[in-house]
């Protein structure tokens, strides 16, 4: 029986370390895009910024029941080091566009 680990409300991940979201999700990750890249000067997209909330939740600084919100400016300040760990280990590439 395969369980999804939740990192927060609407978004999962498996066992096999892949992302599941809902769509109601897209707004906010969309906002939480545009919000840490002016504050990283990176090019940040929807698939770094669900990166950066699974390392986030590894780490503990969410929470699976945390709503999260691009307003949120606790959230934001959280999530800038681990964006910058994504570009850091990945150079910002991400998955397979192939």
């Amino acid at each position: 029986m395969t369980t999804n680990r939740p990192i927060v409300p609407g978004i999962t991940i498996n066992a096999q370390g892949q992302a599941n979201i809902d769509a109601s999700m897209s707004e906010v990750l969309f906002d939480l895009a545009i919000k840490l890249e002016e504050v990283t000067n990176l090019p940040v997209d929807v698939q770094h910024v669900v990166a950066a909330l699974v390392l986030a939740e590894r780490s503990g600084d969410v929470a699976p029941t945390q709503a999260i919100s691009a307003s949120d400016s606790v959230l934001v300040s959280s999530l800038v080091s681990h964006v910058k760990s994504v570009f850091a280990l990945f150079g910002g590439q991400l998955g397979d566009d192939d």
